[in-house]
């Protein structure tokens, strides 16, 4: 029986780092499907993602033993997975559903390579929404005065439930810096790309006032700082003077989920390797 497999590895850039690769997966019975490499000038730094196969009694516990060696003689940050395994996955929501709706459903199809073990939300609106897809809902309120509290349970769900991603599908409340750091590079966010030109209330409205053309949604990793995380992906769309404020929301949504999915499968695929305050993403 052959097994899938995708190494990911970032180090500093030097002469030697794909032969070894190569030459390790050749020694070990594995084949190359497919392989990715990008050397950046500015860092310093080489990122590279190798999809490959091999049979019994090839293992992932193996090659992730065997592996170490190569990882620590080019000072790797690396990760071995096996490519059928689908993500665990949280998606978080507060009062506006229409990404959780289009990634429950691009799950339930197999377009996403997610198991979501949970809809967690500060609001009660999208119980039913979840149950139907058969998920498990948690309400957890979140305000200023009980965030620890509510962390702390968000924490024991992710523990309890070995979550690898949350993914805040237009949740509203702001994290703490404690969270962002213990959970780095595993939290995406979407916000319209206005920001932070339109911040506060109704942005489409604004943007609307402001006459824009563009209509823009991104998707990044959450920070302490808010809205500044690495870029995954980014979605535009035009707009013409005749449109409304109603339909620019309309065209905002669509895009939004556009950008989140596309994201989140990435990221499940482990396409996306971060490098510094920006990333590199395998297509």
């Amino acid at each position: 029986m052959t097994d899938q497999y995708v190494l990911t590895l970032s180090c500093p850039d030097k002469q030697g780092i794909v032969h070894a690769v190569s030459s390790y997966l050749f020694i070990t019975g594995c084949n190359i499907e497919d392989s990715q490499q990008f050397g950046d000038r500015d860092t310093g730094l080489f990122f590279m993602r190798v999809h490959f196969s091999a049979e019994e009694p090839v293992t992932v516990d193996k090659l992730r033993a065997s592996f170490t060696a190569v990882g620590d003689s080019f000072s790797m940050d690396w990760r071995i997975h096996r490519a059928d395994e689908r993500m665990r996955v949280v998606l978080m929501v507060s009062k506006f559903g229409h990404c959780l709706n289009d990634l429950l459903f691009r799950s339930r199809i197999g377009a996403l390579p997610v198991d979501i073990a949970a809809v967690v939300s500060n609001h009660t609106d999208f119980a039913e929404l979840a149950a139907s897809y058969d998920i498990p809902f948690r309400h957890i309120p979140a305000t200023k005065d009980n965030r620890p509290q509510a962390e702390a349970e968000l924490l024991e769900l992710v523990h309890e439930e070995n979550v690898e991603l949350i993914v805040l599908a237009r949740y509203m409340q702001v994290l703490s810096d404690d969270l962002c750091k213990r959970l780095s590079g595993r939290i995406i966010n979407i916000h319209h790309s206005f920001l932070p030109s339109f911040k506060g209330a109704k942005p489409y409205h604004q943007a609307h006032a402001r006459g824009v053309k563009l209509i823009g949604a991104t998707a990044h990793y959450v920070t302490a700082e808010l809205d500044e995380g690495p870029i995954i992906e980014q979605e535009v769309e035009r707009v013409g003077h005749e449109v409304t404020p109603e339909q620019l929301v309309a065209v905002g949504r669509d895009v939004e989920c556009q950008a989140l999915a596309r994201a989140v499968k990435w990221h499940a695929e482990h396409r996306i390797l971060l490098n510094g305050h920006r990333t590199v993403v395998f297509g």
